[in-house]
């Protein structure tokens, strides 16, 4: 994967992908984003949003068109690669969550990657005391309240040191603490991250542009205080003003 900064973290080209049944899903998708950036995928349930970011390290494959990571572009031969620049992150933690103790979740990617035990053991406390967590290595994943799931799911990623970050719904289904929680710890990556959230508020303090996705095709592109501050264009698919914003009638 090239190391010129110019090349975009992301490249997705007229892609398109219809279910087993035939139900399209995507169409013509193209979308750009840059080393860096901090992008939220919005949209109403069924937009697309789901399926657009398992495409992102060929989890689902398009019927047709391309992606483009860093450079590379994902084919049978380079998938691999792929799938460990970039992090993704499922809504529900238990789809990551599967092995006895929260250390040997961590752990399994890395050890997957063929590191040896100390490069492991190094990897995994790092990326617990990133999320919170080093205290918990020892506990069994089922034991965890439901805050402390995502940041485990969250922290697997962490310790494959990926290039990119995706996450699907980051904040759903947390109360207000785990929800706070989450956001001051996504505030402090430094990496190019995607968000697909119905949390308009945390796409308003988290991301610095937002792509409105709606039917398979991203409808609107652009920063986010034009983006999220367009009442009408918000309503036209599903989406509400953040509350802040309502707060401060558009100001920010």
């Amino acid at each position: 994967m090239t190391d010129d900064v110019s090349t975009p973290a992301i490249e997705l080209r007229d892609i398109e992908y219809a279910y087993p049944d035939g139900t399209h899903a995507l169409n013509g998708v193209n979308l750009s984003i840059a080393r860096g950036e901090r992008v939220a995928l919005l949209g109403p349930n069924g937009a697309g949003k789901s399926t657009l970011i398992l495409h992102i390290n060929g989890i689902v494959r398009a019927s047709s068109g391309s992606v483009t990571i860093n450079g590379t572009v994902l084919s049978d031969e380079t998938v691999r690669g792929i799938r460990a620049d970039v992090g993704l992150v499922f809504q529900d933690p238990d789809d990551q969550l599967f092995m006895t103790t929260v250390y040997d979740d961590v752990a399994f990617g890395p050890l997957n990657m063929g590191l040896n035990n100390d490069e492991v053991d190094r990897r995994v406390h790092e990326a617990l005391h990133a999320v919170g967590l080093a205290d918990s290595a020892s506990r069994p994943g089922q034991h965890l309240s439901f805050g402390q799931k995502k940041r485990v799911a969250l922290a697997t990623v962490f310790a494959m040191s990926p290039a990119l970050l995706v996450l699907d719904e980051p904040t759903s289904n947390l109360d207000p603490r785990a929800k706070r929680e989450m956001v001051a710890l996504l505030e402090k990556l430094d990496t190019t991250l995607v968000v697909a959230t119905h949390d308009m508020e945390l796409a308003w303090h988290l991301c610095q542009r937002a792509v409105v996705v709606d039917g398979g095709r991203v409808v609107a592109d652009g920063p986010s205080d034009k983006i999220m501050t367009d009442e009408q264009l918000l309503h036209q698919h599903g989406l509400e003003l953040p509350p802040s914003v309502r707060a401060t009638h558009g100001s920010r």
